[in-house]
C-alpha cells in the first residue's frame, strides 16, 4: 500500500509534464513530421530526365555531305597544261568522279577508274575532249566532262650577271605565259653599276635542245626594238647581263 500511495502523485506529475512537453514541441512535431512524408513522396516518384538526357536521346539530323567548290582560274585562251600544273576533272552526275590534283613531272593525272591519263602539252578543250573519250569507251554513256585549271605550276627563271640581286624567281601566278624581260630584271634589283644592257643574252631549253637568244636590253627601254620591241621570258630561261667594257 505504501508503494501505491507514493507512485500515484508522481504519475500524476509524470503525465503533466508529458501534456506540457506537447503542448511546447508539437507545432515543431508536425513540421518534421510533414518533412519527412515530402521527402519519402518525392524519393518514390519517377525523376525526369534532365535537358541533357532529352537531347542525347533525340534522334539526329541526317548527314549531309559537304559540296567541294573548285576555284578555277583564267587560263589564257590557248593555254597549254604542263607538268604540275593543278587541274580539277568534274563528270556531270557522277560525284565519284571529281578529282583535283596536280599533274606529276611526266605531265600525267591520276583519274578513278582511269588510271594515269597525259595530259601535259594539252590545252582545256583538248583535255576535257580526252578524257570524255576515255570514259565512253568503256565505262559511261555520252559522259559530260569537265576540265579546268586551279592553278599555275611553279615557274621559275634565273638571272646572272649584271644585276643588284642574281639567283633564281618565280614567275608572277598571272603570267603563266611569261614576263617582259624588263620586269624579270626588276625583279633582280635593276643593272648594276657596270651593267651592259645592250649586252643581254637568254638560254632558253626547247625540245630541239637549248637555244642562246642576243637581247638588247636599251632598245627595249627605249621601245624602238620594231617588232621586237618586248621579249618575254618564260619558265626555265636563264637571263646573263654582260658587263661594260669601259
Amino acid at each position: 500500500m505504501t508503494i501505491r500511495l507514493a507512485s500515484a502523485p508522481y504519475s500524476r506529475f509524470s503525465d503533466r509534464l508529458v501534456l506540457r512537453a506537447l503542448r511546447v514541441l508539437g507545432p515543431a512535431l508536425c513540421l518534421f513530421a510533414f518533412a519527412a512524408i515530402s521527402l519519402t513522396v518525392r524519393a518514390q516518384s519517377p525523376t525526369a530526365a534532365p535537358d541533357s538526357a532529352r537531347t542525347l536521346l533525340a534522334p539526329s539530323p541526317p548527314s549531309v555531305a559537304p559540296q567541294v567548290t573548285t576555284n578555277a582560274v583564267t587560263a589564257p585562251s590557248g593555254y597549254v597544261l604542263s607538268a604540275n600544273d593543278q587541274v580539277a576533272v568534274e563528270v556531270f552526275g557522277e560525284e565519284d568522279l571529281r578529282t583535283n590534283g596536280r599533274l606529276n613531272a611526266e605531265g600525267n593525272l591520276s583519274l578513278p577508274l582511269l588510271g594515269s591519263v597525259h595530259l601535259a602539252g594539252l590545252n582545256l578543250t583538248q583535255a576535257t575532249a580526252r578524257v570524255s573519250e576515255l570514259y565512253a569507251r568503256d565505262y559511261l554513256v555520252n559522259p559530260k566532262v569537265n576540265v579546268m585549271l586551279v592553278g599555275y605550276a611553279k615557274r621559275r627563271f634565273t638571272m646572272l650577271g649584271q644585276v643588284n640581286r642574281p639567283g633564281s624567281f618565280e614567275m608572277p601566278e598571272g603570267s603563266p605565259m611569261g614576263i617582259d624581260l624588263l620586269e624579270a630584271i626588276a625583279m633582280a634589283g635593276g643593272y648594276t653599276r657596270i651593267a651592259a644592257p645592250e649586252r643581254i643574252t637568254v638560254r632558253r631549253h626547247s625540245p630541239k635542245g637549248d637555244e642562246i637568244l642576243k637581247v638588247d636590253g636599251k632598245r627595249l627601254a627605249r621601245g624602238t626594238g620594231g617588232a621586237n620591241s618586248s621579249f618575254k621570258v618564260q619558265a626555265g630561261d636563264t637571263i646573263t647581263v654582260g658587263e661594260s667594257i669601259f
